[in-house]
């Protein structure tokens, strides 16, 4: 299939129709002077804009040191444990169970070379699973952050670090422990610096939310051995797309205008319905980019998820009856060549004239008659449709949607790029806790 054929397809305008033409015209214009902003590095959070060319840049130069480092670790451990709270773990998690891999707490034992996470909760219980999931394998440990002094993924790391240490008494420890954090500053790169351990770089101009075609992201998937070339060859070729001129071609233009003009219209929910189950963790990842990025000064619609079929039995009644504040943004992945056709079964249950369909199709179905039903009842519905599931396709669908939220957060009128709010949780915690001068 050609690349161009690859990237992701989206269409707003089955949500048109809600929309005054006359202001989702001046908004799409607005979209267009800030998308010249953007690539001019002069929209305001300018100092953040780094993810702009990291697929380019990662190709270039970075990515053969993370090989180098992931194939490394390959060699000498079978399991990694990735530390990192937020941006600096749901994106490579997001990545991986999109690309079937596990992507758990635990190790399962169908993977090669498992990647498991921890760092991202404050369980006791959970913690203790994944430390004992480890007890038959000599695992490394991969620690994201930036500064180092983040509080989930620092507990989690005394716990590592010290389990390390008691494996490898004689100084192996090291050898298994890579940092992935700021190039020149920070207490994880003072400790790396003392102790002699390698690391890998957090570009300083890339905020966590959007660093998954960094190291962030890509080290733990080329351990995994996700063809990381592919995943920036895809986000790349979004990149050529995304970022162009024309109110015509520009998908990210299109979808992020209608997002706004909804959003103006009184539609304050945003629920991204996707029909992949391993496109749970990718909307994890989607909660955080827009949630942070456009949640601000009480502006910016909520993010929600919901998983078609499934979901359907549950939050399916509220979309379709209930209040009338949401709209809803389809995320559907092709499924290849591979899909399963309906066997024969008990004819009462009614089925028999599935029988020697393919799934895909009951699933292309389904969400049809879910678009359908919910348009119908009064819920503007917007497609973004990915061709395959594969490594290509994932890197341009995160792509996608990081130009988008920069477009989104300029036409309401925010900073998508700082996260203010987030502070407050911590301040009072550590006020909570006791910490020094809180």
């Amino acid at each position: 299939m050609p690349a161009e054929n690859r990237l992701p397809i989206v269409r707003v305008d089955n949500a048109e129709g809600f929309l005054s033409p006359p202001h989702l015209s001046a908004v799409r214009a607005r979209a267009l002077d800030a998308l010249n902003a953007l690539t001019a590095r002069s929209c305001e959070g300018s100092d953040f804009l780094g993810w702009l060319d990291l697929p380019e840049r990662m190709l270039a130069e970075e990515l053969p040191a993370i090989e180098t480092q992931a194939e490394r670790l390959r060699s000498s451990s079978d399991a990694l444990v990735v530390i990192g709270i937020g941006g600096s773990s749901l994106g490579g998690r997001a990545a991986l169970s999109a690309l079937g891999h596990s992507a758990t707490e635990t190790v399962q034992p169908s993977d090669t070379h498992p990647v498991v996470f921890a760092g991202h909760h404050l369980n006791s219980d959970t913690l203790r699973e994944t430390l004992d999931s480890l007890d038959d394998h000599d695992y490394a440990v991969n620690v994201i952050s930036k500064s180092g002094t983040t509080t989930e993924p620092g507990i989690a790391f005394r716990f590592f670090l010290d389990d390390l240490k008691r494996r490898h008494p004689d100084g192996g420890w090291k050898s298994r422990l890579i940092a992935t954090t700021d190039p020149r500053k920070g207490a994880l790169k003072e400790l790396a610096n003392d102790e002699g351990f390698e690391t890998l770089v957090v570009p300083p101009d890339v905020g966590g939310r959007f660093s998954v075609l960094s190291a962030v992201g890509l080290f733990p998937l080329a351990y995994a051995g996700v063809d990381v070339r592919a995943m920036l060859d895809g986000a790349r070729d979004m990149a050529a797309v995304a970022l162009r001129e024309d109110l015509e071609t520009n998908p990210s233009i299109s979808l992020s205008s209608v997002r706004n003009a909804l959003f103006d219209a009184g539609y304050g929910v945003d629920c991204l319905s996707f029909t992949n189950p391993r496109l749970r963790h990718f909307a994890g990842w989607w909660q955080q980019l827009f949630g942070e990025s456009e949640g601000k000064d009480g502006k910016g619609p909520f993010p929600a998820t919901c998983e078609i079929p499934a979901d359907l039995h549950s939050l399916g009644q509220y979309i379709q009856d209930g209040r009338r504040q949401l709209y809803e943004t389809f995320l559907h992945a092709g499924e290849g060549n591979t899909s399963l056709l309906v066997p024969a079964g008990p004819s009462r249950d009614g089925l028999d004239y599935l029988e020697g369909r393919p799934v895909s199709d009951v699933l292309e179905a389904a969400l049809d008659g879910t678009r359908s039903a919910h348009q119908s009842g009064g819920v503007p519905t917007l497609d973004v449709r990915v061709p395959v599931l594969d490594a290509f396709g994932i890197g341009a669908t995160f792509f996608l949607f990081q130009i988008t939220v920069a477009l989104g957060g300029a036409l309401l009128g925010v900073n998508p790029f700082d996260q203010p709010g987030v502070e407050a949780y911590k301040r009072n915690m550590f006020k909570r806790l006791g910490r020094p001068g809180y």
